[in-house]
């Protein structure tokens, strides 16, 4: 399949405009045209991918002007991994989402047109290649974030909404000011041309804009103590939407922290500052998930959690590190998003989504405790499932680094994690149903959808090395500055044959 890096931005953009004209015409369009566009955007993507891991990274240049001056768009075997793992999530979610609730017209037209725009904006963070578009980008996905948070009235999702906002808010700010210093220093916004003149800036400066977009970018990647808005969130937000946050949205903004790490500045200490904000936030977000009473909180802090140890991960600077951390990072969205949707039907009728809502669902909802409990299994490393070898990977990536108290650490907090998840399938499956509470069975797409999920966790469990491969080479494209300095700025033409 023949086709351009700009596509990914352009098609689900257009399409988010289009759903409300088409709306008038047939009023099922507005449900139907998502799913063309993200099952055409990911055929598309798995294509690119292929591409790029035999020829290279395809540089795209945007109205002819070539990098530094004008706008481009990366997609490499990194890039074009996360871009693939985003449009899966985000099919299989608009699966699930088709008929997830019987809401009127006007209603689900504002939730199709928001999730194209997340999705938007989220491709957008990992594939442009100018950080004042990477702003764009993430302001984008913000908006819809923000808007889909509040999605049903009622609740306390406003107030959710609003937190996200007023948080969301001081990212805005930090991000602008780190690339107001940038361009007043360097006169430049491409990230490659950036690489290239940070060593001809004062290192007071380069340390500056470092802590600014830590800052900023660590609201968007769940970094304690930034992270206040995630719990409010994920718990008020529908549940497919829940899923979108942790396996898309958080993932591009861990993107947008690492690459300007390991790209833009060589700040001597934040890999070790990765290390510890990792860690803490690991420490932190599991302990707090332990004391939950509400299952999408549990969640939510679990995610958290997850994010912190990403970062430990990534922080270790080594190649093994770096590949831990992508491993985790898909067998993350990929589990987490089982877990949130899943869990949506386990408590649905309930206002509260306490976990005691979910006993005895293992009798009434069979397909959907299995799920859950295979989601919970995973994501606490239990083998051999997917989550057991991408945490192995971090434990012995640590390991080669010499670094035996992070291991211990992560031993000990993983002990917590195994604790909470196994009291939540033990309600599930060894206690009696409350009488108050009646189970709703999921639709068709819905079951579909996870079940999907559920094949994809068992494969990449019984077979890694059917996306091992595309991880190394992901891991090696990150580490490599000076190649992607070479190909964003060597370009001239659009590297698509």
């Amino acid at each position: 399949m023949v086709g351009s890096p700009v596509l990914f931005i352009a098609i689900p953009l257009l399409a988010a405009f289009l759903i409300p004209l088409l709306g008038f015409v047939w009023k099922e369009s507005i449900r139907v045209l998502p799913g063309l566009v993200l099952i055409y955007l990911l055929a598309l993507s798995v294509s690119l991918l292929g591409q790029v891991m035999h020829t290279g990274t395809i540089v795209e240049v945007i109205a002819g002007w070539k990098p530094p001056w004008g706008i481009d768009l990366v997609f490499s075997p990194f890039t074009g991994l996360l871009t693939t793992v985003m449009l899966t999530l985000g099919f299989i979610i608009w699966i699930y989402s088709y008929r997830f609730k019987n809401v009127e017209f006007e209603e689900a037209k504002k939730y199709f047109i928001l999730f194209m725009m997340l999705i938007t904006g989220s491709v957008g963070i990992v594939l442009t290649g100018d950080i004042f578009n990477q702003f764009v980008f993430i302001e984008i996905t913000s908006i819809s974030a923000y808007a889909l948070t509040a999605f049903y009235k009622g609740r306390d999702s406003a107030e959710a909404s609003f937190k996200y906002l007023m948080i969301g808010s001081l990212s805005s700010m930090f991000l602008l000011l780190a690339i107001i210093l940038i361009y007043s220093q360097t006169g430049t916004l491409n990230m490659a041309d950036i690489a290239v003149r940070a060593h001809d800036m004062k290192p007071s400066f380069k340390v500056m804009i470092v802590i600014f977009f830590l800052t900023g970018l660590g609201i968007e990647a769940e970094i304690f103590p930034l992270n206040g808005w995630a719990p409010d969130a994920y718990s008020q937000a529908p549940g497919p939407i829940g899923a979108a946050f942790a396996g898309i949205t958080v993932k591009a903004g861990v993107y947008a922290l690492i690459r300007i790490i390991f790209t833009l500045f060589d700040v001597q200490g934040t890999h070790e500052f990765l290390i510890v904000i990792g860690l803490t936030t690991l420490i932190i977000a599991e302990l707090s998930a332990i004391r939950q009473v509400l299952l999408k909180r549990m969640l939510a802090y679990s995610s958290i959690g997850q994010m912190g140890l990403v970062l430990v991960a990534f922080g270790l600077g080594t190649r093994e590190g770096v590949f831990a951390a992508l491993f985790l990072m898909v067998n993350h969205a990929i589990i987490k998003s089982l877990l949130f949707l899943s869990g949506s039907y386990l408590v649905y009728n309930s206002t509260q989504k306490f976990i005691s809502e979910a006993s005895g669902m293992g009798k009434h909802l069979p397909i959907t405790s299995f799920l859950f409990s295979l989601g919970a299994i995973a994501i606490v490393g239990m083998p051999p499932f997917a989550g057991f070898w991408s945490k192995w990977s971090v434990l012995s990536a640590a390991s080669d680094a010499g670094m035996i108290t992070v291991i211990v650490l992560i031993l000990l907090v993983s002990i917590v994690e195994v604790v909470y998840y196994f009291r939540v399938i033990n309600q599930i499956y060894f206690s009696r149903k409350e009488s108050h509470i009646e189970p709703k069975r999921p639709t068709v797409n819905a079951l579909i959808a996870m079940i999907s999920l559920g094949l994809i966790i068992l494969v990449i469990g019984f077979w890694p090395d059917t996306i091992t491969g595309y991880l190394q080479a992901a891991a090696d494209t990150l580490m490599d500055k000076g190649k992607y300095i070479h190909d964003v700025l060597s370009t001239g033409q659009l590297l698509i044959p």
